[in-house]
């Protein structure tokens, strides 16, 4: 099976991570995507992050009906910080039967050779990237650029102005913005 994986903290999953998911799911012809809850990027702060299974939780609620997305704890039992390839170098040893992508957008790969290992991730795997930026910088055999539009959709403007009030209904699914809202999260 071909699968994408779409590291991050998800904190919260919104629109924008789904509707890429969905886009480089089709665009690569890709079996699934896995989105990867991050229990602790090293590059982030842990002190605004919910704690992993909640975050798990809320991508459960986002993709309960879409059996091409899955949401993976797979960081969970592993070391923290999270090193990619670390988790990547696990999930080939535990799932030898399928061909690993990375998903990411096009600022993370500029600053992939800042990353553990970051030139062995390039050579031994492809990576899907989709815009952050205008720019695609990096070139290189196993990056791929899609084509499909710029998202600005943040979970750190979503975070601040649930904390502010606001109704963030339309940037988040539904169940997602209900669990929110009715568990009092981000305030």
């Amino acid at each position: 099976m071909k699968i994408g994986l779409f590291f991050g903290s998800f904190n919260p999953v919104h629109n924008g991570h789904l509707i890429i998911a969905n886009m480089v799911l089709q665009e690569a012809k890709l079996n699934q995507v896995w989105l990867v809850v991050s229990p602790q990027n090293p590059f982030k702060k842990k002190i605004t992050l919910l704690k992993e299974r909640e975050r798990l939780n809320l991508i459960n609620l986002a993709i309960e009906n879409n059996s091409k997305l899955k949401a993976s704890d797979i960081e969970f039992g592993l070391p923290k910080p999270s090193y990619t390839i670390d988790t990547l170098t696990y999930l080939k040893e535990k799932y030898p039967q399928h061909t690993f992508s990375l998903i990411m957008g096009s600022d993370n790969v500029e600053q992939i050779h800042e990353w553990k290992n970051g030139e062995l991730i390039l050579k031994n795997y492809k990576i899907l990237v989709y815009k952050r930026t205008e720019e695609e910088k990096l070139q290189h055999p196993n990056v791929k650029y899609l084509e499909f539009p710029l998202l600005d959709i943040s979970a750190t403007f979503i975070r601040l102005k649930i904390k502010e009030g606001f109704d963030m209904n339309y940037f988040l699914p539904e169940a997602v913005w209900n669990h929110i809202r009715d568990y009092k999260l981000y305030k």
